[in-house]
């Protein structure tokens, strides 16, 4: 579990909205005036089946110190300090967001190092779970399980969101099972907490706990508008205070760890602050919101398009940003090579610009999620769109075995043409036994196999 000196909710409480029994509740009307009175229930009949329970198995290195005594036998070392690997257990929550491809979104941090993830449904099917990718930046990851029978749940628009919008946690808090809670949206873009290194959360009153973390923040429609993920608590419980990580950052997130395998985070090239009261009076600005633009990095992507220092970015895709923690967030869940509109205020006037993201300092495709006898090898797609790139193999290892190579390009599997790491992914997850690979290298192509 993280903590903000807040503690990192394992997924959003959903403790059900049910009245109690009791006899002073007994014969309350179901009806006044031939109305039917308010409930939620019917859009959680809906909506619930779409949120799943997860538990997790593994084991994490832990420094173990040295008794002084034995200090002598463990040479130099390190303060005395022997790494173990200890076993752990875990909970939180999901959300399925694709039925037919089995995708389900939760916290990073819910199944960092897991060895083992369980999924268990609504109606108590249990479900292995292989973890797509993930990123711990903004605490993200993704799932797949394999099922014909799954509930999916709609997403919203996260950018539609108003303060005063009802709100309805779902999640399984505590491990008491699927619980739902309810509130409003407090507020919006919240960052700086430093929970996470990209941050742009959603704030509720719906009460959120432990082992609620993944689960899902609804409207009253029953579309997704979040993924709960941490609470404002400094004795560990609920004050009323949660985060949750807007839906549409979910999805920008998603899609580059469906297509590539990771996030491919886009890059501005800028480094500023946020804009406050002196700031303001110092550079003669109408506004006290926005990022603060103090240094372009040359050969950028703002360079390129433009901007310089001294500007205040006030708007990202026209949305506002009242700080630069929240157009870093904002910023850093849209994919490299994508395009931004940046409204931008120079010299008292505002200006728009269209910025082409560069890629971030690239992190490693899980090859081994897509097939055993690839793990070891870092993949991407080709420049040219026409294949997988293997820009590295490490010694000794399974993709090394089957005699991959770095600078090896796969294009196609057993008769069938692959273009990009989505591709290979759908394929080979609906595909066993002996494949073919067929790699180009240099000006020659072969036939790997790989089983």
């Amino acid at each position: 579990m993280k903590k903000l000196s807040l503690v990192i909710s394992a997924a959003l409480i959903s403790s059900s909205i049910a009245l109690s029994s009791s006899p002073a509740f007994a014969n309350l009307p179901l009806a006044v005036e031939g109305k039917t009175l308010p409930s939620l229930a019917p859009m959680l009949e809906r909506t619930t089946p779409a949120v799943v329970s997860i538990s997790v198995k593994g084991t994490h290195e832990v420094n173990q110190r040295v008794p002084d005594a034995f200090r002598f036998f463990f040479g130099n070392p390190r303060r005395n300090q022997q790494p173990q690997e200890r076993p752990f257990q875990g909970l939180g929550s999901g959300v399925i967001i694709d039925a037919d491809e089995g995708y389900i979104v939760t916290n990073n941090h819910v199944v960092d190092e897991a060895d083992e993830i369980l999924v268990t449904l609504k109606d108590g099917r249990q479900l292995e779970a292989k973890k797509i990718g993930s990123d711990a930046e903004s605490d993200i990851a993704l799932l797949q399980v394999k099922d014909d029978d799954l509930t999916e749940i709609k997403v919203s628009d996260s950018d539609q969101l108003r303060v005063g919008d009802f709100a309805v946690a779902i999640g399984s808090p505590f491990g008491l099972g699927q619980t739902v809670t309810s509130g409003i949206v407090s507020a919006l873009g919240r960052s700086g907490l430093n929970i996470e290194n990209f941050e742009d959360f959603i704030q509720t009153d719906a009460a959120i706990n432990s082992g609620n973390s993944g689960g899902a923040l609804v409207n009253l429609r029953g579309e997704l508008i979040g993924i709960n993920t941490a609470i404002l608590g400094p004795n560990g419980g609920n004050v009323g205070i949660g985060f949750a990580i807007p839906s549409n950052m979910m999805n920008n997130l998603v899609k580059q760890i469906i297509e590539f395998g990771e996030v491919r985070r886009g890059v501005l090239g800028v480094a500023g602050r946020s804009v406050n009261g002196e700031i303001a009076k110092a550079m003669a600005l109408e506004t006290t919101q926005g990022g603060f633009i103090e240094q372009v990095v040359a050969d950028s992507a703002a360079a390129e398009a433009g901007i310089k220092a001294g500007d205040v970015i006030t708007k990202v895709n026209g949305k506002m940003v009242k700080t630069f923690a929240e157009l870093r967030g904002k910023i850093g869940s849209i994919g490299a090579g994508k395009k931004v509109k940046l409204t931008v205020i120079r010299d008292g006037k505002e200006k728009r610009f269209t910025v082409k993201l560069k890629q971030a300092e690239s992190a490693n495709v899980e090859a081994a999620s897509i097939h055993r006898m690839l793990d070891g090898a870092e993949l991407d797609n080709a420049a040219d769109g026409k294949g997988i790139e293997i820009t590295d193999v490490e010694d000794g290892s399974a993709a090394e075995a089957v005699g991959l190579q770095a600078g090896d390009v796969i294009t196609g599997v057993n008769r069938k043409d692959i273009a990009t790491i989505a591709e290979l992914r759908n394929y080979l997850k609906d595909n066993t036994g002996v494949l073919a690979l067929k790699v180009e290298r240099g000006n020659r192509a072969m036939y790997l196999m790989i089983r």
